[in-house]
């Protein structure tokens, strides 16, 4: 969020405070005014009654007396049309800022939503880059060429150095052209994964087809059973002969991307203000609006958010029923940019506020 949408709101609303202020005192100043009016017109008439008691005598004072209530009655008229224009110059203005306070609003939980969206997509940008990187890396081109007994201990070896620097990965695994691990970075954490089968794994059919060394294949978030059920983003490579972009196929490098924390670390880090954070749930949701992170933790790869698209790349919509602590208020969103050469999967930012 910029600060000067931030401060476009707070005028806004400072606008609102004073034309309610200006609104009581303009009706506050009119009472005064019919009050005053009332008291002329009952001395005018006191007098019409007190000049006729006196007969032909109180005859001019009968005329001034009706010319005082005819300046009191014109003052009271006066008055009212006064009431009536100014408090409706007011409500007008009042509606007009309640809607550009909104439009603010909106703009600033969109501009939250999009902020969510890119940081991660910035982080998994740089996960195209090491599975790219690593794809190359001699032991595990050696490896995925002739996978015996030794070459696949050296590749392990290899591949637990990377992932000892790069804590942000659950495993790393080599598999060969049919689908099969053949070495992985952790097999104290999680073993007996070598010679298992993961040929009908979406993301490794995708991986197997790929043109290139310099092509990249992404999963979206799942639950993977043979790493504790932990929820990642797997980013897979071609291993080619001689660790080259054109060379021939030789295998498949898996890496998996420990999701959740690095996710729950950028909604919960969102800038919401404090006084609205019980109200607001950051999220973000993959191209079927499954949601795949939360600020407040639920829903994770169960909940599908029920958006209306108006726009399919931002907007701001209206709750549809009870979402979380929203049971009425708005829905920002924003669509993945992407970053650089990372097209991104469709994610959105979404920003669910209720009502303050």
């Amino acid at each position: 969020m910029s600060d000067d949408r931030a401060g476009a709101g707070c005028g806004l609303s400072d606008i609102a405070d004073a034309a309610t202020t200006l609104r009581r005192v303009a009706q506050d100043k009119t009472q005064r005014i019919r009050r005053i009016t009332h008291q002329v017109k009952m001395l005018a008439l006191n007098a019409r009654i007190e000049s006729s008691r006196v007969g032909e005598q109180g005859r001019g004072f009968t005329v001034v007396a009706n010319e005082v209530g005819a300046v009191g009655e014109a003052i009271a008229g006066l008055a009212r049309e006064l009431e009536a224009d100014v408090d409706g110059r007011i409500v007008g203005l009042q509606e007009q800022v309640s809607r550009l306070v909104t439009q603010a609003q909106g703009e600033r939980l969109i501009d939250l939503a999009l902020n969510a969206v890119e940081l991660i997509d910035r982080n998994l940008y740089e996960r195209t880059c090491d599975v790219r990187w690593w794809a190359t890396d001699a032991a595990v081109v050696a490896c995925a060429a002739e996978p015996d007994v030794g070459s696949a201990a050296f590749a392990e070896k290899r591949l637990g150095v990377i992932l000892s620097a790069y804590t942000v990965y659950l495993d790393l695994w080599l598999c060969d052209l049919e689908g099969r691990v053949i070495a992985t970075g952790r097999p104290d954490r999680f073993p007996g994964l070598r010679g298992q089968s993961v040929a009908q794994e979406p993301w490794f059919r995708e991986a197997a087809a790929l043109a290139s060394g310099d092509a990249y294949s992404a999963a979206d978030i799942r639950a993977e059973p043979r790493l504790g059920g932990a929820q990642v983003a797997t980013y897979c490579a071609s291993v080619r002969e001689g660790g080259e972009a054109s060379g021939r196929p030789l295998g498949v490098l898996a890496i998996h991307f420990d999701w959740q924390p690095q996710a729950r670390a950028i909604v919960q880090g969102v800038r919401v203000a404090p006084e609205d954070r019980a109200r607001t749930r950051v999220l973000l949701v993959d191209a079927a609006h499954r949601v795949i992170a939360a600020s407040d933790g639920a829903g994770l790869l169960t909940e599908r958010l029920r958006l209306d698209l108006a726009d399919p790349v931002s907007g701001v919509v209206p709750t549809r029923g009870a979402q979380g602590p929203a049971a009425k208020g708005l829905v920002a969103y924003h669509r993945t940019p992407g970053y650089e050469t990372y097209q991104g999967l469709g994610w959105y930012g979404v920003i669910v506020q209720g009502a303050g």
